[in-house]
């Protein structure tokens, strides 16, 4: 009885994380992370999405602080940022993020602050689209672990 529950909790997984790939939110960089995954580090995954989200939001705030300063000139830094971003959403595999981190650097490189600025209200978007989705798999996840009767040591 218990490995039903598993294999539907698997099969909604499956069909979210088609989903995601569909809609180009995520690519096979993501894949190769779950990959890294197995019984000797089996929350690998979340936590270094978890990072990545963590990193993530100081670099939002770092970006919209940049911008929302009346007096800012200073697109090398706005630029250095995003190359981060961008770095760090490629090891993940979140394709979409960084291909608006990709634009929102192009706005930039040419000193555009209304660019920038849609470019960042955008980037939020899909950020949060991202980590909902993310959150709803991690979720998902653990439900399966739960129903399949999986039980990981516990870590001192």
């Amino acid at each position: 009885m218990l490995g039903l529950g598993a294999d539907r909790l698997r099969a909604d997984m499956n069909r979210l994380l088609a989903l995601l790939f569909h809609q180009g939110v995520l690519d096979e960089q993501f894949l190769q992370l779950q990959q890294l995954q197995d019984e000797s580090s089996p929350n690998f995954v979340s936590e270094v999405v978890n990072i990545y989200f963590h990193e993530s939001e100081k670099l939002l705030r770092n970006l919209r602080g940049l911008l929302m300063d009346r007096e800012f000139t200073d697109y090398k830094k706005m630029g250095i940022h995003l190359n981060q971003f961008m770095g760090s959403s490629s090891s993940i595999g979140a394709k979409r993020v960084r291909n608006v981190c990709v634009a929102f650097r192009a706005a930039s490189e040419q000193n555009n602050r209304a660019g920038c600025l849609r470019a960042l209200e955008l980037l939020e978007h899909e950020y949060c689209y991202l980590k909902n989705k993310m959150h709803e798999l991690f979720q998902l996840e653990q439900q399966r672990l739960l129903a399949a009767g999986v039980r990981y040591p516990m870590q001192n």
